[in-house]
């Protein structure tokens, strides 16, 4: 393999979030100290983030058969490395108090995030596993960082058991495709999607084990099962994490093999596609109703968002990409606060985590802040107007509207007015005076600190999207999304 100047660049970001990786390695084994190993986490990662103006200038490149280094990768990178930031920035305040070694979480972050930049970049089934296993394998680690704590030891070995049997299928499915196509890149078994067609099964079980082992990591219904318990357990940085980067790799690598393999247009795709988002849009929110706990109102609301952007997946036409983009744009916006707010409520000195709804009830009387933070990321994610998650559902809406997916819409329609209910309820929460409550706790000023003012930045984001979102549309579009589907 021989790499030119061009294509080295293009793979600068990868590059350097590794390299970051093994300098925070290294920086452990010399000396441990928590600000120093997060503060090379985040130089490391912000100048990944700038090298992705370097990588899209040379873009699109191949690197071997495996990878390529395109429009869509390096918006999906960027977001990813934004999420790492961020989550490294929560973990820094939360991991304070921890009794244990603190370092190691910036070391399994790191590495995760240079597994989901593989994901993204992927064009080829070998390097799809590849990617996924780099992002999955941390995150079992990080998921139970605060062994202490059994709820957080069992989410670990939860996603790591379920987490193997989703491997399982995917490998099981690339196996069928192989042994009908003798290929697995992703432009080769196009070619067999046309000539081949439903008259294959070995074409079509591959294809639908591989939906149903990323199904499982983007806790599509009926795969859903470990999302909550693994949500409740896991730190809530790390928790973030898993909400929005591992979910935006995946489905990003999903897409792009669709896409690209033409599997999309295959009958048996769709049908299955469309049956998975309906229960994923109904399962996630009525199991919502019932959770007096935020993180696993969190986790299954996250269930029923995967749901709703399946809809413009299954939609397959002009708006398939750019709705993808746009809605996983507002997601991990809305997300990040929605976590945001819980870890900077929390610490890993606790037994567990400030994550039961009547931790809440009167934060406005103590936190203001944090208060309008969470309110804010609470009626985006129900897609209320003139914030971040309306653009975003509509969008998907428009996908929808534009196949004809009437069924889907109404099941869309359905779930939101449930999800309404249950984010509301957490809103109401949060201004629920009682009695001899402290009017505000000077000791909390949390908004000199970096998780603050990033939490405060989120919120701006979701209102300045929800009511300006024609710039992050231009970026999108400028991207090369949208021709990704066209291609």
């Amino acid at each position: 393999m021989t790499l030119n100047e061009q294509q080295f660049i293009a793979l600068l970001p990868i590059l350097i979030t590794g390299a970051t990786t093994v300098v925070v390695m290294l920086a452990i084994a010399f000396a441990r100290n928590h600000w120093w190993n997060a503060t090379l986490t985040v130089a490391g990662l912000n100048l990944a983030l700038a090298s992705i103006i370097l990588a899209a200038r040379v873009a699109p490149q191949t690197v071997t058969p495996l990878l390529v280094i395109d429009g869509y990768s390096c918006f999906y990178m960027a977001l990813i490395l934004v999420i790492t930031l961020a989550c490294a920035t929560l973990a820094h305040a939360y991991m304070e108090d921890f009794a244990g070694n603190r370092e190691e979480i910036y070391l399994l972050l790191t590495l995760a995030a240079s597994g989901a930049m593989v994901l993204v970049s992927s064009r080829h089934m070998a390097s799809l596993f590849i990617g996924l296993e780099l992002l999955s394998v941390p995150i079992y680690g990080m998921v139970a960082y605060t062994f202490r704590n059994h709820r957080s030891l069992e989410g670990g070995i939860k996603y790591m058991v379920l987490s193997a049997a989703a491997s399982a299928f995917l490998l099981f499915g690339m196996a069928l495709l192989y042994a009908h196509s003798g290929t697995l890149s992703f432009k080769g078994l196009s070619g067999q999607f046309h000539m081949a067609g439903l008259h294959s099964p070995l074409l079509v079980v591959g294809a639908l084990m591989i939906l149903i082992g990323l199904g499982f990591k983007l806790s599509f219904a009926p795969f859903h099962m470990w999302t909550p318990d693994v949500y409740e357990g896991a730190p809530a940085p790390v928790g973030a994490f898993l909400a929005t980067a591992s979910k935006t790799a995946v489905l990003a690598v999903l897409v792009r093999f669709l896409l690209e393999a033409s599997a999309e247009n295959e009958l048996a795709m769709r049908e299955a596609m469309g049956v998975i988002a309906f229960l994923s849009i109904l399962v996630g929110n009525f199991l919502a109703l019932t959770q007096t706990n935020i993180k696993r109102l969190l986790g299954y609301s996250s269930i029923a968002h995967l749901g709703y952007v399946l809809v413009a997946v299954v939609a397959a036409n002009h708006l398939e990409s750019e709705a993808v983009a746009m809605y996983l744009v507002t997601y991990i916006a809305t997300t990040l606060g929605a976590f945001g707010v819980v870890a900077l409520m929390s610490d890993a000195g606790r037994l567990h985590d400030a994550d039961a709804i009547f931790n809440y009830r009167g934060l406005f009387w103590r936190r203001p802040y944090l208060t309008a933070v969470l309110t804010v990321m609470m009626l985006s994610l129900a897609g209320i107007p003139l914030t971040a998650g309306f653009i975003g559902k509509f969008y998907v809406i428009a996908a929808g509207v534009d196949a004809k997916l009437w069924w889907l819409l109404g099941a869309l329609v359905v779930g939101s007015g449930v999800g309404l209910y249950y984010y509301l309820r957490v809103v109401v929460a949060l201004y629920l005076p009682e009695p001899g409550m402290v009017q505000h706790d000077a000791r909390l000023d949390w908004g000199q600190r970096a998780g603050g003012i990033m939490v405060l930045a989120l919120a701006a984001v979701v209102l300045i999207v929800g009511i300006f979102p024609q710039p992050i549309i231009d970026l999108i579009r400028d991207a090369g999304i949208t021709a990704l589907h066209l291609s």
